[in-house]
């Protein structure tokens, strides 16, 4: 027993490790090889790089140089702003109701007209509703009379309390029935209930009015709406805007700005447009209902910013930038942009004020080309797509 114990000494660490080599010495090779598969490759990838890019630089270099027109760039202001339909609606519509029954016997204002608040538009036939006032008003003095005559005499105690309090109770309902009878005689007398414009007359005379039928429509254009429906994505940056421009068409592009009234709090078609109404002064009486306008809706402004024409950002692989020339060698530069107005877009990285931009030969030059500089301009004015 002691012999069997003394032939399987325990192994040690370094005997374990070792057999633990020697078992997997082909998969440790393999690993091996693979790791340094990758590496080559990354340095054969890296080298070509290399190479490729001192051969651009060599051939650029090589190349006679590129006409040009370089653009320094200096900070001015870009609006981040959205042009939007719209058109003119007046700013209150009122639908004008017969409100007695009875035949229209004068109409005095025609289609089209301007009327004040007050002013008489036409009037129904007031013979019935006059005789009712006289009779209400004949009830009304009987009542009036019988109970000063019952008051005087309760004063004597010769009547009871009971026929007094009948006799008030009588001249009330008979002030109440005159007082009535007066208000159906007044409407028989169709007025403006503000100032504007006669954009529809129904009333015609011999015609009979019942309770609630049409007599005309009245359109207040001493100011007016200008409606844009404003889409989902912008309701948030409109919200917090005072004023906004628009161009009325029909007016040779005449400008006006607009105060903010009134953003839909919910979509009213389809669409999903959020309604925007804004207030335009119309004291001249040139802005008609119906007529188109464009909204120059403005988000946001950047005081001091890079702007760059459009066409000069070149896109290639997911990758944006422009070419900038330092010492007379184009450079290539990788920009972030940002807003956009028209044909301008703002650069938020990569530029500085004072760099030289190539805005016209960029098509045709590469990393480290030398350019002949035709012009240098300081304003991106002159510059359009």
């Amino acid at each position: 027993m002691a012999q069997e114990n003394k032939d399987h000494i325990p192994e040690t660490r370094k005997e374990k490790a070792l057999r633990f080599v020697w078992g997997n010495l082909p998969r440790l090779l393999l690993l091996g090889l693979l790791v340094l598969f990758v590496a080559l490759i990354g340095r054969i990838g890296a080298e070509k790089a290399r190479l490729a890019e001192e051969k651009a630089a060599a051939q650029a270099q090589g190349r006679k140089p590129v006409n040009a027109v370089l653009l320094e760039l200096q900070p001015h202001p870009i609006r981040d702003a959205i042009n939007l339909p719209g058109m003119i609606e007046p700013w209150t519509r009122l639908e004008l109701l017969a409100r007695v029954n009875g035949a229209i016997d004068e109409v005095l204002v025609r289609e089209g007209e301007r009327v004040t608040a007050g002013q008489v538009l036409a009037r129904i036939e007031e013979d019935d509703y006059r005789i009712a006032l006289d009779a209400a008003r004949a009830a009304h003095a009987h009542a009036k009379a019988d109970f000063a005559r019952k008051k005087a005499m309760l004063a004597k105690k010769t009547v009871p309390l009971a026929e007094v309090e009948l006799s008030e109770a009588q001249l009330l309902t008979a002030r109440a029935a005159m007082e009535d009878a007066e208000l159906r005689l007044a409407r028989c007398t169709i007025t403006a209930p503000m100032a504007g414009v006669v954009r529809r007359l129904d009333a015609k005379v011999g015609l009979f009015l019942n309770i609630g039928d049409p007599v005309g429509e009245l359109l207040e254009l001493d100011r007016v709406k200008a409606v844009v429906g404003i889409p989902e994505s912008d309701v948030a940056a409109v919200r917090a805007i005072d004023q906004v421009e628009v161009e009325i068409q029909a007016l040779e592009g005449r400008r006006i700005t607009g105060r903010t009234y009134f953003l839909a709090p919910s979509p009213e078609n389809v669409a999903r447009l959020y309604r925007l109404e804004l207030e335009l002064a119309n004291g001249s009486g040139d802005l008609l209902p119906g007529m188109f306008l464009r909204a120059q809706v403005v988000k946001k402004v950047v005081a001091d910013a890079l702007a760059v024409p459009i066409y000069s950002v070149i896109t290639r692989n997911n990758e944006q930038y422009v070419f900038v020339v330092r010492d007379g060698v184009v450079h290539r530069q990788p920009v972030q942009l940002g807003i956009m107005e028209n044909w301008l877009i703002q650069v938020v990285e990569g530029l500085k004020p004072g760099d030289l931009l190539v805005v016209e030969g960029h098509r045709e030059v590469e990393e480290g080309q030398p350019v002949n500089v035709l012009k240098v301009l300081t304003e991106a004015t002159g510059l359009s797509l």
